[in-house]
């Protein structure tokens, strides 16, 4: 029989999968010998029974009893008792984490008897009604379906009466008139009455948590931090310890180390007399953790004790939560951190310098995402500008948008292609789809371990919380600075989330200090630790990867960048972005020609162009391979816009003129080379076969690049790929005529020209041909763009703004194919080509240049693919040259604070 239900002292860290994150680390920290309040996990196996079927898993409940009967026999109370009670907490925690995505109930055992034994025990009436009006809140929002703005209302009115500025300043009779409150908005709002069962509450609350793995927002967040659907939740049911009974009692919420920047030192969040969620909801402005020294010395010595434990046994940053209940210290949660890219590679190279990871285990924890993002410009501050307000610095970067005010209104304008920044007096788990839409976020209140924080921090979104200064008005869309300056709905803000500034207007960018080393070697003042964790970081990544990293680039300019940025050859030149600009009138005249003289002169004329362009790039990647694709698109992109130019013929008719000749030709080139479907028509190897001269054109000018080259010393080496091969034969028959041209020009130059000749597999046909193609090839480079294209019967331009938004909802693919290689479809044609490509030819060089080139989760593939190398954008190089490093790796642990 299936076992749904496991002790704290029954599991481990190991056990995650089933107990859940929350679950398995309360199983550790018990197995540590600290002190968790005791407690029970219901599995993640129980849960995904129950959305299969809708009904509890058969034994579940028979489970729950025996391991309630258990904890009530370890207390001495039952459940609900009336006298003493004992009362749960009910919480979920999946796999990874998902920060407020999910449901917490607290105080459950409460009812309108059990109270005032609570009340009795404690010695404290007002803290008895407070636990119990939390419950019935909770309950009556998270079970129950009620509006949970209602019971806001419901509380701000009363503060409003009372002249209360928080609810710390209600008595007990107050929040006993409260709890009436919110008993008459359940039965109002759902037409039955809050439950005085205690076992009907603990049932009911467990399945709540169940359900709550499919609510919106926990569907949503698992979209955004690409976490299975399939996983389910596990719920952690516990005994209840009380952080709200009076200025010795307290929740916080700790990190052993600074998860924004990486820095060692105590470091969090704590709030005297209150729950753990009053910590993260934001709703109290807390005070540092350092202040509970002078608040309770004992409790903080033994704080930090535990801290560096946990963080020596996990040998990572943890993050964790804790209560004290009238000078007792326990620990309520642990797990890995979550932390923003600074801090990510700054712990790396920190914890390896320890010796509590090993070089390769610091790659691990580090990623291309991050590196990118250390990469993104900083605000230029040198100016005399003063910020509006300043507030904590949450999660660093810099963001410029529009401010707004309410979720929906993120989501809109930013889907309207508007940058916002989203202003909340504090943030909770229903703003994250306007989170994750805006640039930045900034809140009026709230901690540096606010929901706010936490969730930004772990999206890497810039975020500024507790910005005391601001007077935040969501109802009037507006907040107001400390000098008077009044900021409107649609103002646009500048927030710096690594200094916690906030200013009117957009302030100007500057490189950031990684940026500026990957550019020029310099660190830049007081950017040496990071910048050196950085440089130690792809430093191990170029030790350990086998895949090589080309870059994409047409010009000198992006080559020498490239070259810069660690690139080791050019994966892509694309020719025809030589034949733009003043060129573009050549590039007209070939196609007008109306004889061969005409035609050659043309591509004559365009020779010593493109000769020069080659010799540029060439020099600039002298000794790394560059290769040179012919000419791809199709002719009449070079063209004029049709409807343009038919518009002027027909105007100049209208007007009873002669049309210019030059319009009239133009006009019927055009509608002569019209396709219905041009991706799929005249191009790529399609056009040396029909154009006369084209090809030979362009070979001539790589060879004579490669011989100028030679002249002056160099070492060029050119590599010439023929796009949109569908069949071996095509590639010979422009083979051969590719090594003529090389001949010639090797007997005019006097010195040998050799340059390999290769193809683009980026056609399905091709990969399931690639045996017969590479005895025609010395190498294949993956065009996964096109590839993509026509695997999926897609047109890339037009399905992204069409349907794409909609099959990702509905979960058809994970990510959009174009940014991740699919898999299942387009990565088994690359399995094919490679390994029949190599049967036929072993020597065979293969790699990638399509936009995947970059892509961290394509990089793992390419590699586990058996490539040689992958080419991305310049600016991508960088990434890609440590996810090859992380690819390469095997079993060593990552930092996986999901």
């Amino acid at each position: 029989m299936v076992r749904y239900v496991y002790d704290f002292t029954e599991g481990g860290r190991e056990m995650a999968g089933l107990l859940g994150g929350k679950g398995s680390n309360l199983a550790e920290m018990t197995r540590l010998g600290l002190p968790v309040p005791p407690g029970f996990v219901i599995t993640t196996e129980a849960c995904r029974a129950f959305l299969t079927t809708g009904g509890e898993p058969p034994g579940m409940s028979r489970e729950v009893s025996d391991h309630l009967a258990a904890l009530e026999e370890a207390a001495g109370r039952r459940l609900g008792q009336r006298d003493d009670p004992l009362l749960l907490s009910v919480r979920s925690g999946a796999r990874f984490s998902m920060p407020g995505m999910m449901e917490t109930i607290l105080d459950i055992g409460l009812n309108d008897d059990s109270v005032s034994g609570l009340a009795k025990a404690s010695g404290s009436e007002r803290f008895a009604w407070d636990s119990y009006r939390r419950l019935v809140q909770m309950f009556g929002a998270t079970v129950m379906g009620v509006d949970a703005a209602l019971f806001e209302r419901a509380m701000t009115d009363l503060e409003e009466v009372r002249g209360a500025g928080d609810d710390l300043r209600l008595d007990a009779r107050d929040l006993a008139g409260l709890v009436e409150t919110y008993k008459t908005v359940i039965r109002r709002e759902t037409g039955e009455d809050f439950p005085q069962s205690p076992a009907e509450q603990l049932r009911r609350a467990i399945l709540a948590v169940f359900q709550s793995w499919n609510g919106e927002r926990a569907r949503l967040y698992r979209r955004r931090e690409h976490i299975p659907d399939d996983l389910g939740t596990a719920v952690s049911v516990q005994r209840m310890v009380f952080g709200n009974l009076g200025a010795d009692s307290g929740s916080g919420v700790a990190f052993t180390r600074d998860p924004a920047t990486g820095r060692p030192g105590l470091y969090g969040d704590y709030l005297p007399d209150a729950q753990g969620e009053d910590v993260v909801s934001g709703i109290r402005n807390t005070v540092p953790l350092s202040e509970l020294e002078r608040l309770d010395a004992a409790s903080y010595t033994g704080l930090r004790a535990h801290m560096e434990t946990l963080e020596r046994h996990y040998r990572d940053l943890c993050d964790i939560e804790f209560t004290i209940e009238r000078g007792t210290l326990w620990m309520l949660q642990t797990r890995v951190g979550k932390r923003t890219a600074e801090a990510a590679f700054a712990l790396a190279a920190a914890l390896a310098d320890e010796g509590l990871i090993t070089p390769d285990e610091g790659l691990a924890r580090v990623s291309g995402e991050g590196l990118a993002r250390l990469m993104f410009p900083r605000f230029d501050t040198s100016g005399d500008g003063e910020p509006l307000a300043r507030g904590l610095p949450a999660s660093p970067g810099a963001a410029v948008g529009a401010a707004v005010f309410h979720s929906a209104d993120a989501v809109r304008r930013a889907a309207a292609g508007e940058k916002v920044v989203l202003v909340r007096q504090e943030t909770n788990p229903d703003d994250l789809p306007g989170m994750i839409a805006a640039q930045a976020v900034l809140t009026g209140r709230g901690g540096k371990t606010s929901h706010a924080a936490v969730v930004a921090r772990g999206m890497g979104k810039v975020c500024v919380c507790g910005a005391e200064e601001l007077t935040v008005d969501t109802g009037a869309r507006r907040f107001t600075a400390p000098d008077g300056t009044v900021v409107e709905e649609g103002t646009v803000v500048s927030v710096d989330g690594s200094t916690g500034a906030v200013y009117a207007g957009a302030v100007p960018l500057v490189d950031s200090e990684v940026m500026r080393f990957l550019e020029t070697g310099e660190t830049g003042e007081g950017a040496g630790g990071l910048v050196d964790a950085v440089a130690r970081a792809l430093g191990r990544a170029d030790t350990v990867r086998r895949l090589e990293v080309r870059a994409n680039a047409d010009t000198p300019e992006d080559a020498a960048r490239a070259r810069r940025f660690g690139a080791r050859g050019i994966g892509l030149c694309r020719t025809e972005h030589m034949f733009l600009g003043e060129r573009r009138k050549l590039v007209e005249e070939m196609i007008l020609a109306d004889s061969p003289t005409a035609r050659d002169r043309a591509l004559a004329a365009l020779l010593p162009l493109q000769r020069q362009d080659f010799a540029g790039i060439l020099e600039a990647m002298d000794g790394l391979p560059v290769t040179i694709r012919l000419l791809d698109p199709p002719l009449h992109e070079f063209l004029p816009d049709r409807t343009a130019l038919a518009v002027r013929v027909a105007a100049a008719e209208a007007r009873g003129d002669l049309p210019a000749a030059r319009d009239t030709q133009l006009l019927a080139a055009v509608n002569r080379m019209h396709e219905e479907n041009p991706m799929l028509g005249l191009r790529g190897v399609r056009l040396g076969l029909v154009v006369p001269g084209l090809v030979a054109m362009q070979v001539r000018a790589i060879g004579e690049a490669v011989a100028e080259r030679l002249r002056a010393g160099g070492d060029p080496r050119a590599e010439i790929m023929v796009p949109l091969v569908g069949d071996a034969r095509e590639l010979s028959i422009v083979g051969e005529e590719v090594r003529r041209v090389l001949a010639e020009v090797s007997e005019a130059a006097g010195t040998p020209v050799g340059c390999p000749v290769g193809t683009m597999i980026e056609l399905p046909r091709a990969a399931l041909t690639a045996g017969r193609i590479a005895a025609e090839a010395e190498f294949f480079s993956f065009g996964t763009n096109d590839l993509t294209q026509t695997t999926w019967g897609f047109s890339r331009d037009d399905v992204e703004a069409e349907f794409f938004s909609a099959y990702l909802d509905k979960g058809v693919f994970p990510a959009s194919p174009f940014e991740t290689i699919d898999r299942d479809g387009v990565g088994r044609l690359v399995g094919i080509a490679v390994a029949e490509g190599r049967a036929a030819r072993p020597d065979l060089k293969i790699g990638v240049c399509g936009e995947h080139g970059g892509d961290p989760d394509s990089v793992h593939f390419f590699h586990a693919a058996g490539l040689d190398y992958v080419s991305c954008s310049p600016f991508r190089v960088p990434v890609a040259r440590l996810e090859a490093g992380r690819a390469a790796l095997r079993d060593t642990g990552a930092s996986d604070s999901r």
